[in-house]
């Protein structure tokens, strides 16, 4: 082909830009507009995210002091022995009778020394009962249907205590609903052991609990089985100390004894 023949030869039309229809141009717009603003909500999620996961982790890394650890129990047995021991403590629940002043046994728990549970029973009072005292006592109408004769619970706990060292607080209201007596030298009332006493004055079984045991009892109605097992505890934990006391007093009354003068018996003139 000679050079002439190229020099003839037409040029390539460059094709005209086709026009774009301007609602596909807003379109468009609208469409990266739309991903912008998503891309900025998940950085913001992200955001969000990390600082819940730092304030989840700040919760997991509080100290040990505000861990929430169960409480131990300190009236809790520490045995599941339920043998008639030679210490027994004894707690009664007491309901009005007559015109309501006057009490009468209502509940009689017995525990051995360590404070497992020998006799738990509601007792039906021989008079009837016009006050249940359910804001202390605790005990309620239903409770005395089915309850022990006042006789039966008597006999029962005449024979546990009997020879027994009999523990307890305040005990000469739990032995007057009781109709018994028991020997004051096996007696270890907590109500009257001296070390227990301020000024001269007794403390009820709460304070003493609470004081010597770090016990919460008596919050509302009254659990015998806790307040048994409170007096019993209070009265291990100061055994050796408390039966020192009890021979001593015990040694000291002989002593009085011996050194009082006989009368002289007159003898008449024949």
């Amino acid at each position: 082909m000679s050079s002439a023949e190229l020099k003839r030869k037409p040029k390539k039309k460059t094709p005209k830009p086709v026009q774009i229809n301007p609602n596909w141009s807003l379109l468009q717009q609208k469409l990266k507009s739309d991903s912008n603003n998503s891309g900025n909500r998940k950085s913001s999620d992200n955001d969000e995210s990390d600082n819940h996961r730092s304030i989840l982790g700040k919760r997991k890394e509080r100290p040990d002091s505000e861990v929430d650890v169960p409480k131990i129990n300190p009236l809790a047995p520490v045995s599941d022995d339920t043998s008639l021991t030679d210490e027994v403590a004894m707690d009664c629940e007491m309901v009005g009778v007559s015109q309501g002043t006057k009490s009468a046994l209502g509940r009689v728990t017995l525990v051995n020394k360590w404070g497992n549970v020998l006799y738990d029973e509601f007792v039906r009072p021989v008079e009837r009962v016009v006050d249940f005292r359910t804001h202390i006592s605790g005990i309620r109408p239903r409770d005395l249907r089915k309850a022990k004769d006042f006789r039966v619970a008597q006999t029962k706990v005449a024979e546990l205590i009997k020879g027994k060292i009999l523990v307890g607080h305040a005990l000469h209201n739990d032995l007057k609903v009781l109709l018994l007596t028991h020997p004051k030298k096996d007696i270890r009332d907590t109500a009257e052991y001296q070390p227990f006493l301020k000024d001269k004055t007794r403390k009820s079984l709460k304070h003493l609990a609470s004081e010597f045991l770090g016990a919460d009892i008596q919050n509302g109605e009254h659990c015998p089985i806790d307040d048994a097992r409170a007096a019993m505890l209070l009265y291990q934990k100061n055994r050796r100390e408390w039966e020192r006391n009890v021979k001593d007093q015990t040694r000291m009354r002989l002593k009085q004894k011996k050194r009082k003068p006989k009368k002289k018996v007159k003898v008449d003139d024949v």
